[in-house]
């Protein structure tokens, strides 16, 4: 899977198909439901366990780790830090939501700390990328962005360059650099916005069920976790358009489940003709 074109999506659903990694997810109770089914519905396998007492095994038994700040507690964050530290000693791919980074100081304090964990993806809105990378005047509203994915670009650049890791910003079009080259993912829908924890296109929610379905898909091509980033983002915002067009979406609950019937039934040839990652 070397490839940008809508070939190389396709490879990367069938191999994630394919293998059903194991993806470990620490994340907030909100995003448990929608992200555990959207990895179900890829044909990954989810993992929705945060204890400190076994995080590290889990992590010893998982493909990859998704690690979300969205609930911050010692307990989680103490798990959050022991998954992220195991992850890098076995070598197996850690991806890092910084929900909410820059809303509060305690929130970017544990986000600037896991930065320094060595994650191999980095997915956040453009404020909270902004926020992460101390850029001057960033704001967020809560886990909302106040700045378009654009305007994330240099910051994600610096983070993806300084840290060695790939950055993904999600917006209206989502940009991923690892500090030299960028992608361009130009899928989704903007109702996506309205589902808490999915988050593709347009005012991001929690984006959250989105950043797990990049852990899997980094999975299975650790050696290209700029690409396989990029592929998942626009699998994941194809299924909200062929949601849409298939008819019977009135709102964000019937979205919610035509996403998840297109993540599951999404055949070679949709992803052939949609998938639209640009360099």
């Amino acid at each position: 899977m070397t490839s940008t074109s809508p070939s190389g999506t396709a490879a990367a659903l069938a191999a994630c198909r394919a293998a059903s990694p194991l993806v470990q997810c620490i994340t907030n109770f909100v995003s448990m439901d929608i992200m555990a089914n959207t990895l179900l519905a890829a044909g990954a396998s989810p993992a929705m366990a945060h204890s400190i007492a076994e995080v590290e095994a889990f992590v010893s038994i998982a493909s990859a780790l998704l690690i979300n700040v969205g609930t911050l507690s010692d307990g989680w964050v103490g798990g959050m830090k022991l998954g992220a530290q195991r992850a890098v000693e076995l070598s197996k791919p850690w991806v890092l939501d910084p929900v909410g980074c820059g809303a509060t100081p305690y929130r970017s304090l544990i986000c600037a700390e896991m930065l320094q964990l060595k994650p191999t993806v980095v997915r956040g809105n453009a404020s909270e990328i902004m926020a992460l990378a101390g850029a001057a005047g960033a704001t967020t509203r809560g886990v909302d962005s106040t700045a378009a994915a654009t305007e994330a670009l240099a910051a994600a650049k610096q983070l993806a360059a300084q840290h060695g890791c790939v950055v993904a910003v999600s917006g209206a079009e989502d940009l991923v650099t690892d500090g030299r080259r960028v992608l361009r993912v130009a899928n989704g829908v903007p109702m996506l916005q309205q589902i808490t924890a999915s988050g593709c296109s347009g005012k991001q929610a929690s984006c959250c069920a989105l950043t797990a379905l990049i852990a899997a898909f980094v999975s299975q091509f650790p050696q290209q976790p700029l690409e396989a980033t990029a592929h998942a983002l626009s699998y994941f915002g194809l299924a909200a358009e062929l949601a849409v067009s298939a008819g019977g979406v009135k709102g964000p609950g019937s979205l919610r489940v035509g996403l998840l019937d297109q993540l599951a039934t999404m055949s070679e040839a949709e992803v052939l003709a949609g998938a639209r990652v640009l360099e």
